[in-house]
């Protein structure tokens, strides 16, 4: 036993040496990407706290404040129109118990007057556009402005149709491909693999994994970016479980893994830029950018506006 741990103690002991070494200095191993943009301030569903949801209204809110990306979940209608919509059925939305893809293009209803922020819970959206809009209109109407694309389901005819207008106005390199799902980010990866990728649950679960093994330094990374929630909303504006000790745990735990300085500056080093969602208070800003991330996605592009304006005039002179 003694003349096992006489070899093996020193060989960790090296091992953890070099991990750290290279964790904190990763582009000795790697070349870093060059990032095609840097989404500082990214507007989820469009900004769905000023303006209602994923419509054009909410979009140029959100332009007006100067956003670096437009967070958008997509659906496929009947006849075969990619639409910008979070949710497959239409009843929280429009109140019409309807699959998007029981419907035509010109048959989806309205979006309902308000609709409440999600990450904001009894707070209302508003405004006076309540039409759903295709992926295309936003391509037209946005032509260079970075988009990360979700999709929910193995659609692999949504899934096409997206990669195809992406190719269409040339915008492989600003169109992030976004799943929560493995299974449809190999689909999305092999649909257009152009398309920088962001992490999935899975991955992320394999990332962290490689971190605490201290193999990261090590392993080759594909993604471009990690869009991750930030662990310290949960149970309070974020509620993932309907137990409420639950979610006090998994805050807790999701916590100590992932709000972790090294690893966010580590990534980044690569060329893999972390977007903390879905913060809408000024606290959680500075949490986030306090560990290094890229970016942060919020339903108010008004007030992180407002914020990254102030830290900046903030700012010391170099």
């Amino acid at each position: 036993m003694s003349s096992v741990l006489y070899y093996a103690l020193p060989a960790l002991g090296s091992y953890a040496v070099l991990s750290i070494f290279f964790l904190r200095r990763p582009r000795l191993l790697h070349t870093p990407r060059v990032p095609a943009f840097r989404p500082r301030l990214g507007a989820h569903r469009g900004g769905s706290g000023e303006r209602l949801e994923n419509t054009m209204e909410a979009m140029e809110n959100a332009m007006a404040q100067r956003a670096d990306l437009l967070e958008l979940d997509c659906q496929l209608t009947r006849d075969g129109v990619v639409v910008v919509s979070h949710d497959e059925n239409l009843s929280r939305q429009s109140g019409v118990n309807k699959d998007v893809g029981s419907l035509d293009f010109e048959e989806l209803p309205l979006y309902k007057e308000e609709l409440e922020v999600y990450f904001s819970p009894g707070h209302f959206a508003r405004g006076s556009d309540r039409h759903m809009v295709r992926l295309e209109d936003v391509f037209q109407r946005f032509p260079r402005m970075p988009v990360s694309v979700e999709v929910k389901e193995e659609n692999e005819k949504l899934i096409h149709k997206i990669a195809s207008l992406v190719r269409h106005f040339d915008r492989n390199e600003i169109t992030i491909w976004a799943s929560e799902k493995s299974s449809v980010m190999k689909k999305c990866k092999a649909a257009n693999p152009e398309m920088p990728l962001s992490f999935s649950r899975c991955r992320v679960i394999r990332l962290l994994l490689l971190y605490y093994l201290g193999l990261l330094p090590f392993v080759p990374i594909p993604e471009r970016f990690l869009l991750c929630f930030l662990p310290t909303i949960i149970n309070r504006t974020y509620f993932p479980f309907s137990c409420s000790g639950l979610n006090k745990l998994t805050a807790v735990v999701t916590k100590w893994l992932i709000m972790r300085k090294s690893l966010i500056q580590h990534l980044e080093q690569r060329g893999v830029q972390v977007v903390f969602w879905c913060l809408n208070e000024e606290s959680d800003f500075e949490v986030a950018y306090s560990l290094g991330a890229t970016g942060v996605m919020t339903d108010y592009p008004t007030a992180l506006r407002r914020y990254l304006d102030n830290h900046r005039a903030a700012a010391p002179v170099s």
